[in-house]
């Protein structure tokens, strides 16, 4: 005698909400610096954050939630001019609450206070590393090479690549909220090559000269 088996009903899931509806990835941008200050890193991260903001699907949704964090203050800055939130100055408290309930996280610039709490220490120390390789080229560029090889920047991006490869440390942030302070090696060097390649392509495309000097640069 044949029967049919009954298919186990699905759990009844709660509608999305509107904001689920109306947004894909939740993106969060951390920058030290930010407009209204001005510089190199500011103009990259509002026009990469501007980009993506304004990407759709095919279906015209918004592609990103997209949340700017920085602390610089705003001043006579509009930030509701911008097509993204940007939350200003913010406690450990709410810096940690944007981490959960992020998807993906970009750290922009030096960022050396997260690198010195213990937060995201593999990006934050990619970060500073080419930050800290440009600078150290701005300085090194000026005079012959060998004046002055290892200036502050040079010890700074050295410091941040120990940090790469060796970790956080067990009372940091990382270990509290991800459960773990230290990653691979092969994780730790991928970092620091996307680190150096970062800060040869941002000098070729801002200055396309070579700052290595052997003999005193004219003028």
């Amino acid at each position: 005698m044949h029967t049919d088996q009954q298919k186990p009903a699905r759990p009844n899931l709660p509608p999305p909400s509107p904001i689920e509806e109306q947004f894909g990835v939740k993106l969060l941008f951390y920058s030290h610096h930010f407009a209204p200050s001005i510089g190199g890193v500011e103009t990259i991260v509002l026009s990469l954050a501007r980009g993506l903001a304004e990407v759709r699907t095919p279906n015209g949704v918004t592609e990103f939630d997209l949340t700017l964090v920085t602390e610089t203050p705003a001043e006579d800055f509009d930030d509701r001019l911008l097509p993204f939130r940007v939350l200003r100055q913010p406690s450990l408290v709410q810096l940690l609450q944007m981490i959960r309930s992020s998807d993906i996280i970009h750290v922009a610039g030096p960022a050396l206070s997260p690198l010195l709490l213990g937060l995201l220490t593999p990006l934050a120390a990619c970060a500073v590393i080419a930050a800290m390789i440009d600078a150290w080229a701005v300085n090194v560029s000026a005079a012959t090479f060998w004046s002055e090889p290892f200036n502050v920047p040079f010890l700074v991006a050295v410091g941040a690549a120990a940090l790469l490869f060796t970790g956080a440390g067990s009372y940091s942030v990382d270990a509290r909220i991800f459960g773990r302070w230290r990653f691979s090696p092969r994780v730790a060097m991928g970092l620091l090559i996307l680190a150096v390649a970062a800060a040869l392509l941002t000098w070729i495309l801002l200055n396309g000269t070579n700052p290595i000097h052997f003999t005193a640069p004219a003028g």
